[in-house]
């Protein structure tokens, strides 16, 4: 039995800590590996309509045989999706896909475009009970602020580049501020710079009997943010969710703050070869990172 624990969203939505995310997971088989998430014990499942996967998302959530109302489904709308319109009728595009009839999170994929009348869309779409908490992906401390002053209603999750490279403590405590909650999206950062054999990670993973996985998975737990990680093995699946059981100590948390390099290891949205990236995917839709 997994104790896994639920943050509660500022309009007190709980989302489950733990999540599984589906990104370059390919539509053939899709539905198999979330399946198999399902049947380990993952309730919340992270899509978007770039990862180009909904629709075996939306298979396996069905083909499991258990009600609606068990699952979290977040999807996201991209930059070619931002606009008043344009959102609204991604929406229905999305729900289509997935097969359902409301969602549980719905985000701004990219702080491009026209994000402010996408937001209105979703703030008119959260009124008429259709999503059940609206949030953004990736967007910063001065665009989170911005939207929170100009907005009706501020976003509840942010989802984020966070992991032991990228810590970003000044921008969790502005999102905790204003009641954001903190989702981290690659948490392992795909162990670029060689995060899994790194000497600080494995001696606390070995003290406490865990894997470096686990271990930072429970850094970011225990820092308020919301995890979803993405495998298409199951033992690692299963590696993710044993995160429950074991608690970092202090001195473990402040070693683990020696790592950060303040700076982003997989996409950094200001810098403009980025953002000329992630144009580009709307004729190519090949991307390593979103």
């Amino acid at each position: 039995m997994i104790n896994m624990q639920t943050l509660k969203l500022y309009n007190g939505i709980e989302i489950p800590q733990e999540g599984f995310g589906v990104f370059q997971v390919s539509n053939d088989v899709c539905e198999s590996v979330v399946l198999e998430a399902i049947e380990i014990g993952y309730r919340l499942i992270d899509t978007a309509s770039s990862y180009n996967n909904e629709t075996a998302v939306g298979g396996a959530i069905r083909k499991s045989g258990l009600p609606r109302e068990d699952f979290f489904i977040t999807s996201k709308a991209f930059i070619n999706e931002m606009g008043y319109v344009q959102t609204k009728t991604a929406f229905q595009r999305t729900l289509n896909n997935l097969g359902v009839d409301y969602l549980d999170l719905y985000l701004i994929h990219m702080p491009f475009g026209d994000y402010y009348g996408a937001w209105r869309a979703m703030e008119e779409l959260y009124k008429e009970g259709r999503i059940r908490a609206i949030g953004v992906s990736n967007f910063q401390s001065d665009r989170i602020i911005d939207l929170c002053y100009m907005a009706e209603i501020k976003p509840m999750v942010d989802q984020l580049e966070l992991h032991p490279f990228y810590q970003r403590e000044e921008e969790l405590d502005i999102l905790h501020g204003y009641g954001i909650i903190p989702q981290a999206w690659a948490p392992f950062a795909e162990g670029m710079n060689g995060m899994f054999t790194n000497h600080i990670l494995r001696k606390i993973a070995k003290e406490h009997d865990k894997t470096v996985a686990q271990v930072i998975l429970r850094w970011n737990v225990q820092r308020g943010v919301s995890v979803i990680p993405k495998s298409v093995h199951r033992s690692r699946m299963k590696e993710n969710l044993g995160i429950w059981d074991f608690e970092l100590s202090k001195n473990d948390m402040q070693a683990i703050t020696s790592l950060d390099l303040a700076r982003p290891q997989m996409l950094d949205p200001h810098k403009p070869s980025e953002v000329h990236r992630l144009f580009n995917y709307l004729e190519n839709p090949v991307l390593t990172s979103l």
